[in-house]
């Protein structure tokens, strides 16, 4: 039987040449696969060259390296993210990851000056840097692409202020709404999920380079230098948490985890709605698919697609939060297993949010059939039992009795509650007087609902007034 490795796991080196001489042979190469990283974090190019060139600049302004060293080392790092970006950068696994590679070819490119490079510092805060620093950009991006899907609904539900449709609570009719006060709902819900990504901003926006490798750097570094280049408010304070923590990437998580439950929720709603049983919203082509063999299908592809991504964004917060527990300081490899969730969270958060965006602006609401469902199963019924509280003085536990007897009596004859006569509701309450069909329309219900928050379309239209002037 051959013993020969595939060749995916055949070394290509004599392992690491900036290990130095502390190890002379190469490593197996079982252990060069799964030591690698650069399969995955080399998507983190451009915020190790932007650390690389701060720390560079630090370097010549304490005295640590010369003038002519620095302006080599940023001459080069430019020349090699020109390389990287039209993809004849010469990727190595066998230098492991996305630091070394870049530092090695630096010093091919440069010299003696790119070795000068990593004084006073160590991957271990580099890499720290660079995940604060993707995770950051990866917030930008996202609450823009936030603040967009919350624009689409704020137009959707300004046009659709006074689109009477039905309410549900455990998914069976309730009371009477409007879609644009249901739109309204996920804009609240988003905005939150935007501000909790401030506040994980705000709060992971401190620097861990100079941290070096856990205990900081004997060299004349200054830190606040580095952290104001970089935009950070301040360097972290104490460089054993600079290297050793994560829990940025764990709160970024839990916010996308959170997003993305929202986004989930209205997505079922998006594949309920277009179900011809409901009927409510029709997608275009855009936003469906057909089937190989029923050529009547248009299926909610991108709804059903955004509930079930979730469930990728959830593993990533819950495999982040396993890699870290128990996990002593300061830095331990196991950490290098945090990158490729945050990666893919943040990367199919933004799918989503675009295909949300997407489907919001393209659906085509039927006004018709959902102010016919708006009206089925009784949901005037709570009208009927505030106006008896209001115009009859009753209390609401005894309106409460009268309604419900008064919904079995039209259930039975097969009629909504304005399909009884007079007569009939005045054999359960002979008080009741003609004033009260004037509230047992869809219309008047959703109108009377003026409360703070309340569904009257009034409401709708200065809220998303509000929330319009709020995005701009």
């Amino acid at each position: 039987m051959s013993t020969q490795q595939p060749p995916s796991l055949q070394s290509r080196s004599q392992g690491n040449q900036q290990w130095g001489g502390r190890y002379s042979g190469g490593p197996s190469a079982i252990m060069e696969a799964i030591n690698a990283s650069i399969g995955f974090d080399r998507k983190m190019w451009r915020q190790d060259i932007r650390g690389s060139l701060a720390h560079a600049a630090m370097l010549r302004h304490v005295g640590i390296i010369g003038a002519d060293d620095e302006a080599a080392i940023r001459e080069g790092l430019a020349a090699i993210g020109a390389e990287i970006e039209d993809g004849s950068f010469p990727f190595s696994e066998a230098l492991e990851d996305i630091h070394m590679n870049i530092e090695a070819r630096l010093t091919e490119r440069i010299g003696e000056a790119g070795k000068r490079l990593h004084t006073a510092r160590s991957r271990n805060d580099q890499v720290a840097l660079d995940v604060r620093l993707w995770v950051r950009d990866a917030i930008d991006g996202l609450d823009a692409q936030l603040a967009d899907v919350m624009q689409a609904m704020v137009e959707r539900a300004d046009e659709h202020a006074a689109t009477v449709m039905p309410g549900f609570t455990h998914l069976q009719p309730a009371q009477p709404t409007t879609l644009g006060h249901h739109l309204l709902a996920y804009v609240e819900m988003l905005g939150r999920d935007r501000s909790r990504l401030g506040d994980c901003r705000a709060r992971m926006n401190q620097s861990p380079l100079g941290a070096a490798a856990l205990c900081g750097s004997g060299f004349p570094i200054d830190r606040h230098m580095t952290a104001a280049a970089l935009g950070f408010d301040q360097p972290m304070r104490n460089s054993l948490d600079a290297v050793a923590s994560r829990d940025f990437a764990m709160e970024f998580l839990s916010v996308l985890a959170i997003c993305g439950t929202h986004l989930s929720r209205l997505a079922e709603e998006f594949v309920l709605w277009t179900n011809p049983y409901f009927g409510f919203v029709a997608l275009s082509d855009a936003f469906t698919t057909g089937s190989s063999i029923m050529p009547q299908k248009r299926n909610p592809d991108a709804a059903e697609l955004v509930r079930a991504k979730v469930g990728r964004v959830a593993g990533a917060l819950v495999g982040m939060l396993t890699v870290m527990k128990g996990l002593p300081l300061a830095y331990g490899k196991d950490m290098q297993e945090d990158k490729e969730g945050i990666f893919d969270a943040a990367e199919t958060m933004a799918l989503c949010l675009a295909a949300t965006a997407g489907m919001v602006r393209d659906m085509k609401p039927d006004a018709a059939r959902l102010r016919e469902a708006a009206g089925a199963g009784f949901s005037t019924a709570t009208d009927l039992a505030d106006w008896l509280v209001r115009e009859l003085r009753m209390p609401f536990r005894d309106a409460h009795h009268v309604t419900g007897r008064l919904v079995a009596k039209a259930e039975g004859r097969g009629v909504d509650l304005s399909g009884l006569s007079l007569e009939e509701m005045q054999l359960e309450e002979p008080r009741i007087h003609n004033g009260v069909f004037q509230v047992l329309s869809v219309e008047a219900s959703v109108a009377s609902r003026t409360s703070y928050g309340g569904t009257a379309p009034v409401n709708v239209r200065r809220m998303a007034a509000e929330w319009r002037e709020r995005l701009a």
